[in-house]
């Protein structure tokens, strides 16, 4: 048994730093003569050996490979990455599988390939060194909706000084999808090298959208005459065909809700307590809303938010947003997180979200869903239980005279000066007995009496603190701040004063640190820690938490 427990220490720490390898194709559907790139991706990788790529050679020709490292810095935190791209040309018609393969020390996952016959419409253009290719799908489009435009161009032979035309279309909105592709293709008896260029085209307006025919022109070089080296090569050049579609307008019936026009959308919300994790009050509950939507850029897709929350407070964060185009589809997506802080003990009910889209694959409008979720949420922890009885009976007011109740001092004509005289007897009487008090109560509980009068506000404020904290806005952070600090200290005025005002050098840092992410030109770089740097409280400095007698001297004290 022991020497199994050893065994065991020995080999989990070499898996749990397996290599993380990923494979992935260029392509997922070729015509058979074509190629394909097989990427294996190796993360903080550098340097490896090549695999045995042994496995590939049952459904595939290997017709070569290459080595790219990529290497970055982002906030100091370093990262790598090595690219091991393997030439592929398909040797059957069919769905291929392209088997795991040993990398690095990692293991990649299985991947399909489709390989269809060779298209006989454009066997018709292999008698030529130069030509095109364009497609434009879907045939009937929305608008909004985002169509996949390829062009392709083929070249057999030297070519050199080669310019491609960029689309240019009024009234949609159109960028190019990821890098150009390489790779070879056979068409009849000629081999030629592809490049192919893929755009997203966004219609915004309904009728009918064309896009016009795109040229190339270079120089044809012939390798047995010398002079085409020296300027002396062929003028060569191609045309893709134009390609058109309808586009149609959004449903008459659909509302004043957003149109979302996409080929899939999911929205999801994570980090909901469970029914058994208890909930207190003050108690943040952070969560995370997703969206995410293929065919529609993330510009395109609604802000996200909370319903309104009945019994709590809602501290959103700021988005964040991001839209994949390495694929024919452009895949958006946009995440926020909440602070959500309940007020009051009891049952806490996020109500159901709904989000309306349309779906440009079945022509159906579909309903996004987060379903209700419910809490309960208990008493902050330490809070004493008031009893009903002397909640609800109000103590006795002591009896107002009525005003039109002639005081017997007036009926009687004393004169005003003996009740002013009276009063400042009276308020001499109250100074006294409050200096007499001051005597006799301990040094300290006359300022903690007045301290834990506003217990409650202040933890309230430290807590909304805390769920802003963990977020990303630097404006609520600070405001929230402050005002934390304004119900302990009620003369601080602004963050510099606070930063003065603590004894703590980490947290006299924070601050800095946070006005600098408010104000500062490189906000971005800068990374506060502020729970960790406030969650214990503040930490004054000695000459703001000096007990304060209320009264300053009349003349200042002289050693002799």
């Amino acid at each position: 048994m022991q020497s199994i427990c050893v065994l065991l220490f020995l080999v989990l720490p070499f898996a749990a730093h397996a290599t993380d390898v990923q494979a992935t194709l260029d392509r997922s559907t070729v015509q058979l003569g074509e190629t394909v790139t097989l990427n294996l991706h190796i993360k903080d990788g550098t340097s490896a050996a090549m695999p045995d790529l042994s496995p590939l050679e049952q459904d595939f020709d290997i017709l070569g490979s290459s080595q790219s490292s990529d290497l970055s810095i982002v906030n100091g935190q370093r990262s790598a990455e090595l690219v091991i791209g393997v030439v592929l040309r398909p040797k059957h018609v069919g769905t291929l599988v392209v088997p795991p393969l040993g990398v690095a020390g990692g293991q990649t996952a299985p991947l399909q390939l489709v390989v269809s016959q060779p298209d006989p419409s454009s066997a018709a253009a292999a008698d030529k060194n130069v030509f095109m290719e364009s497609e434009l799908a879907p045939q009937h489009a929305w608008v909004g909706q985002q169509l996949s435009y390829v062009v392709r161009l083929y070249i057999s032979g030297d070519v050199t000084n080669g310019t491609l035309d960029a689309p240019l279309v009024d009234g949609v909105q159109l960028n190019q999808v990821g890098d150009d592709l390489r790779y070879d293709k056979v068409r009849g008896d000629r081999e030629y090298r592809v490049i192919e260029r893929r755009y997203a085209v966004v219609p915004q307006h309904a009728g009918t959208l064309t896009v016009p025919a795109l040229n190339f022109r270079g120089v044809a070089v012939d390798p047995n005459d010398p002079d085409s080296f020296f300027g002396g090569g062929t003028q060569v050049a191609a045309s893709a065909p134009a390609q058109t579609v309808q586009v149609q307008a959004a449903p008459a019936n659909w509302g004043q809700s957003a149109w979302l026009p996409a080929r899939a959308l999911s929205l999801s919300l994570s980090g909901w307590p469970d029914a058994g994790t208890p909930v207190r009050v003050g108690q943040p509950i952070n969560l995370t809303m997703t969206l995410s939507a293929i065919g529609l850029p993330a510009e395109a897709l609604p802000q996200l938010s909370l319903p309104s929350i009945s019994g709590a407070t809602v501290y959103p964060d700021q988005p964040k947003t991001a839209t994949a185009n390495d694929d024919a589809w452009l895949q958006g997506s946009s995440e926020r997180r909440f602070a959500v802080v309940p007020e009051r003990a009891g049952t806490l009910t996020l109500p159901a979200t709904t989000l309306r889209w349309f779906d440009v694959t079945s022509g159906q409008e579909q309903t996004a869903e987060i379903p209700a979720h419910s809490v309960t949420v208990l008493p902050a922890a330490g809070a004493a239980s008031a009893s009903p009885t002397a909640a609800s009976t109000p103590e006795p007011a002591a009896a107002i005279p009525a005003a039109s109740a002639p005081s017997s001092a007036t009926s009687h004509g004393v004169p005003w000066r003996w009740i002013a005289l009276g009063s400042l007897l009276l308020w001499l009487c109250t100074m006294l007995a409050w200096w007499l008090f001051r005597r006799r109560v301990p040094r300290g509980v006359v300022a903690a009496t007045a301290k834990h009068a506003s217990t409650d506000g202040v933890r309230q404020r430290r807590l909304a603190f805390l769920a802003v904290a963990r977020g990303g806005d630097a404006m609520a952070q600070l405001r929230s701040l402050l005002a934390w600090a304004r119900a302990e200290r009620p003369a601080i005025r602004n963050a510099g004063e606070l930063e003065t005002a603590l004894a703590d050098v980490t947290q006299r840092r924070a601050i800095a640190d946070l006005q600098r992410c408010c104000y500062g030109n490189a906000a971005p770089a800068v990374a506060v820690d502020l729970v960790g740097a406030f969650e214990r409280g503040f930490i004054w400095r000695n000459d703001e938490s000096r007990e304060d007698d209320g009264l300053p001297p009349l003349y200042p004290f002289k050693l002799e």
